[in-house]
């Protein structure tokens, strides 16, 4: 990767691994200082224990209080990436109120954050949270994160007019394989895997490095603003 952030500071907000890691990887990989910042500075810190170039943060985008002392203590960035998220799966019989809650308040109220940060980023710099595929291709047991991912879209474009000529954009991942699906076991996995790539028309699963790359582009693509860029596999079309 050419060092198209050579000498350029990135706030990557999320945790240590899946998508966070990638991105951060990524940034450094294409020249940049990369600060990590979420609720466990201590599991960051381990994380990227031998790792030139980047350093750890503490912040919890639930709370505004860490945001602006956060914000306090880095001083001039060029760009930030919000990976955070909470998700909350189920049909609306089953849904919990304060999950849903905590889902929106975690992915859309917390990158607000660019209140406190946008004053110290650089000129040419940029913002970019996360959506999702929920948004685009509704499905019975998605209703939370659809809605969420949903109201990140918007908040992008609004965020793009408002903080211009800051740019923002969002970056909306399809099924990626994170270690996150790990959880309903090889067999199921491998089966929803089999089943989603058999459907898309990339036919096969994304990778945390095509969304870091997709991630990447947003932040050094300087006519690109108020924009969703679907990584997705196309998988709203099926």
């Amino acid at each position: 990767m050419t060092e198209t952030l050579k000498d350029k500071t990135v706030l990557v907000v999320g945790r240590g691994g899946g998508i966070a890691r990638a991105v951060t990887m990524a940034a450094r990989g294409a020249g940049a200082h990369v600060v990590t910042a979420g609720r466990s500075q201590e599991s960051l810190a381990q994380t990227y224990a031998d790792e030139p170039r980047i350093s750890t943060e503490y912040v919890d985008l639930t709370d505004e209080a860490t945001i602006a002392a956060l914000a306090e203590r880095i001083g001039r960035i060029d760009h930030v990436v919000s990976t955070a998220s909470a998700r909350a799966r189920g049909t609306i019989a089953g849904l919990d109120r304060d999950a849903v809650r905590l889902s929106f308040d975690t992915k859309v109220i917390g990158p607000l954050m660019a209140k406190h940060l946008a004053p110290q980023i650089s000129d040419g710099g940029s913002i970019t949270i996360f959506s999702g595929v929920a948004a685009a291709k509704i499905a019975v047991g998605t209703l939370a994160v659809a809605i969420t991912n949903g109201a990140a879209d918007v908040l992008a474009r609004s965020l793009a007019l408002e903080l211009a000529p800051i740019r923002v954009n969002a970056v909306a991942p399809g099924v990626i394989d994170t270690g996150a699906w790990d959880a309903l076991g090889d067999e199921r996995k491998a089966d929803y895997f089999h089943d989603v790539s058999s459907r898309n028309p990339a036919r096969r699963i994304g990778t945390t490095d095509d969304i870091a790359e997709a991630v990447v582009f947003a932040m050094t693509n300087t006519f690109l603003t108020g924009t969703t860029l679907r990584i997705d596999g196309g998988e709203p079309l099926t």
